[in-house]
């Protein structure tokens, strides 16, 4: 099966839509061998800042001359990019070879009258099987949806559970209050394992706290107010942290520095970080038995120094999350499509834009929460500019969104494709102005490449 064949499956399956439950990937996963079985894992959900806790962890690590998987999604300009070992998309032939063995299974499973793997089940095997083949040394892993039925939750070998902050989101899957919420997210914590969760609502973090607690795994809070002389930057980001001056990083958002430093308490969790030692709120010793287990996997394995620490954060790189795609004026790209996302951007808008004229392009999927993302942020635009993102079935029209915005901002317009929105929004900003393009990430990927054919960067 070449890599084509391969999308056109994994697009035909899609029928089988989302089926929360271990039941179906523990049986697939069992006739491939158990691929998970063989690695160790950073195991990472929230509601938002996953991705880029994510890539924090994994640019670190690799740095530090580990060879890590990384798996996160949605992708936003390539299928590859949700598989990758030390930043290098899986290979199409591979994606081709693993998704022909793949078939087979689940058609076996399937005459035999079992439900069929969804096509995040299958996924995520894959990506079990590929990191089995590259030997890696730790798997950075981010849930799909949830936590405790996700797919991804089939792994036991975690070595650190981080929870990202939790808000509301996919409640008709999760729950429909913050705790039940939590407590699917929490799900993802095993015994053995060190917990660090960033700061959560007193009701979310109950539910960790004691799904901690009962198994008997040391929990570790990470607080972005412990980060000091804090400078922001659209390039470039700096602050003090865990005994280290100027750390820097160049993923902008002002919540970024909150992901930077959940993503080093994890390195600390690991035992192998150079910020200063830290002891967490329970079961210090087991935290450290476990965490040497990766510092001494593999001889040449040993502790982060300072050095390949700071080059690791400086490198991380994640798109579509309040990244700068043009300049004068400035063209901005960012995911948010919940409540919670959406009040980081317009705080995000405020540091760096103050007294700048906005101009928004919104496209939002129409299971998602988009009165309360336009509530939150339509204050701040001059302009807005409503698209449909396109090849989406979830996908809530630009008419029907326009509709939304225009109960609260009178200047509102629906565009009929992606291009007319960029050309629209162009001829209405002036140099010194901003364009931000939020909301569904399935639509951030087709930004980029209009936006970089725009600005003379595209064939």
């Amino acid at each position: 099966m070449n890599y084509k064949e391969a999308l056109g499956y994994m697009e035909q399956i899609g029928k089988y839509g989302v089926s929360p439950g271990l039941d179906s990937i523990r049986r697939l996963v069992g006739r491939l061998g158990d691929p998970q079985k063989e690695l160790r894992f950073v195991h990472v959900a929230g509601t938002n800042g996953k991705g880029s806790v994510c890539a924090y962890l994994s640019s670190v690590l690799q740095c530090g001359g580990y060879r890590v998987g990384k798996y996160t999604s949605p992708a936003v300009t390539d299928y590859r990019e949700e598989i990758q070992v030390n930043g290098r998309l899986i290979p199409k032939a591979a994606v081709g070879r693993y998704v022909e063995q793949l078939k087979a299974v689940c058609d076996r499973m399937a005459a035999e009258g079992l439900p069929h793997p969804t096509p995040f089940e299958v996924k995520t095997a894959m990506a079990f099987l590929y990191f089995r083949e590259k030997k890696c040394d730790i798997v950075i892993l981010e849930t799909g949806m949830g936590g405790l039925l996700d797919a991804t939750n089939i792994v036991e070998n975690t070595c650190v559970a981080i929870l990202t902050p939790v808000s509301a989101d996919h409640m008709g899957f999760l729950g429909k209050t913050l705790g039940e919420i939590a407590s699917q997210k929490a799900g993802i914590i095993k015994k053995g394992c060190h917990v660090v969760t960033a700061e959560q609502l007193p009701e979310v973090m109950e539910a960790i706290a004691g799904q901690a607690a009962s198994l008997g795994c040391p929990l570790t809070v990470a607080a972005a107010e412990a980060a000091e002389h804090v400078h922001y930057g659209l390039e470039k980001q700096r602050f003090d942290y865990g005994g280290l001056k100027k750390l820097e990083i160049t993923l902008a958002g002002q919540y970024q520095i909150e992901n930077a430093v959940t993503a080093l308490e994890g390195l600390r969790a690991l035992g192998i970080s150079a910020l200063k030692t830290r002891e967490p709120e329970g079961g210090a010793d087991q935290s450290r038995e476990q965490s040497a287990g990766l510092s001494e996997n593999r001889n040449r394995r040993r502790a982060l120094g300072e050095e390949k620490l700071r080059q690791g954060l400086a490198q991380a790189h994640w798109p579509g999350r309040f990244t700068v795609v043009g300049r004068k004026p400035y063209f901005i790209l960012d995911g948010a499509h919940n409540e919670d996302a959406a009040r980081r951007l317009a705080q995000s808008v405020e540091c760096y834009f103050p007294g700048r004229r906005i101009l928004y392009i919104m496209g939002m999927l129409r299971d998602k929460e988009y009165d309360k993302v336009i509530g939150l942020t339509h204050g701040l635009a001059d302009q807005i500019i409503t698209v449909t993102p396109p090849e989406n079935p979830r996908a809530l029209s630009a008419y029907d969104l326009a509709a939304a915005v225009a109960r609260v901002h009178e200047k509102v317009t629906a565009a009929d494709s992606l291009e007319e929105a960029v050309e629209m929004a162009r001829l209405l900003a002036d140099k010194e102005d901003v364009i931000i393009a939020f909301g569904s990430l399935s639509y951030l990927g087709r930004m980029m490449e209009i936006i970089g054919k725009a600005e003379g960067k595209g064939a």
